[in-house]
């Protein structure tokens, strides 16, 4: 008979810290029933002679253990296993964990109410991370988005507005979307995921607790990233959601950003910046930007102009430090930022 609820968790040489991953699933107080789908992506370690003594205290406690994997020389990367995970297990509910991670005993039980309330959302939860001081700013972010901009701040450098290791959904609107691209090493297939997940009416949902232990390790997948990929995935995002509905708007920051951003545009997008606006004076004075690059003659020279004297709607490229402050500019409408570290920006639109 088929579980309530598949745990879906990729293993590749997690033996550091699969103890206590594989405990928190039999601290589970979810009281329906549960399995756990574990796909084996080539580890070297002695991750799966942890699996299997797990195996059996999990299904001693009414946990069904299901357990895939291959021994292939290199590992086929997170969307695959993922994917292969969620191909052998049963249950009507997703639950995704890493392997380096850690659940809180209620966490089943909270996202499962949630994702019955929110058949078409994920449903991710605030987190704890370890160790306790990295990535501050970034764990902030996680943890304080308010529920309305859990929608509105999906252009951000930070990616996905809920953790992919938080994530909770129905088989049902997993089919529906998915399945996660598997490109390997390199490939974000949680933002790809995340963003075909919107393109089809899905919600973000997070339950207010935190519920989940996060580890940052230097050496994860996710590090293996290039920021340009991101940046190019995040303005392909940007121009299909918003930017093809306006017909014109402005780049708010003529710095390194904002001008990255413009670079970074279609030729038709670019088409529509009508000025970028800034408080910096020298820039301002300076009273224009010159495409250098450009193929086309003359060469586009876009206004700088103070941002008082500027138009909306708004791309707003600056820190999260220096995000404007609607009420002090005398304007109604959604800012955004950049994470100081991965250097990108942050888009919300107007």
């Amino acid at each position: 008979m088929a579980a309530q609820v598949s745990v879906i968790l990729p293993v590749h040489d997690a033996e550091p810290w699969l103890d206590e991953c594989l405990g928190s699933v039999l601290q589970q107080d979810f009281q329906g029933s549960m399995e756990l789908s574990v796909f084996n992506d080539a580890s070297k370690d002695k991750s799966m002679t942890i699996i299997e003594k797990w195996k059996v205290k999990l299904e001693g406690s009414g946990i069904l253990v299901v357990i895939g994997g291959h021994n292939c020389p290199s590992p086929r990367g997170v969307g695959y296993s993922k994917n292969q995970a969620i191909a052998q297990s049963s249950g009507s509910y997703l639950c995704f964990l890493d392997s380096d991670d850690v659940m809180m005993p209620q966490r089943i039980r909270l996202q499962h109410e949630a994702a019955v309330r929110h058949p078409t959302s994920i449903i991710g939860c605030q987190v704890r991370r370890e160790p306790p001081n990295s990535t501050q700013r970034y764990t902030r972010w996680i943890n304080q988005l308010a529920p309305d901009q859990l929608l509105t701040q999906v252009f951000t450098s930070h990616g996905p507005t809920v953790v992919m290791p938080t994530w909770f959904c129905s088989r049902t609107w997993f089919s529906h979307v998915g399945p996660f691209d598997e490109g390997g090493r390199g490939v974000p297939e949680d933002l790809l995921f995340f963003y075909n997940h919107l393109r089809r009416g899905g919600g973000v949902v997070r339950v207010d607790q935190s519920l989940l232990l996060y580890r940052f390790r230097p050496g994860a997948a996710t590090q293996a990233i290039l920021e340009s990929t991101i940046w190019t995935h995040r303005v392909c995002f940007l121009e299909e959601r918003a930017l093809q509905h306006w017909a014109t708007f402005t780049i708010w920051s003529a710095g390194r950003q904002g001008r990255r951003l413009y670079r970074s545009l279609s030729e038709g997008a670019r088409r529509k910046v009508i000025a970028f606006c800034d408080v910096d004076k020298k820039k301002i004075e300076k009273g224009f930007y010159c495409y250098e690059e450009a193929q086309e003659r003359p060469k586009p020279r876009v206004p700088i102009l103070h941002f008082r004297a500027a138009r909306p709607p708004f791309v707003i490229c600056v820190k999260l430090q220096w995000t404007p402050n609607p009420k002090q500019l005398g304007l109604s409408r959604t800012y955004c930022s950049s994470h100081r570290t991965s250097q990108g920006v942050h888009w919300r639109t107007t």
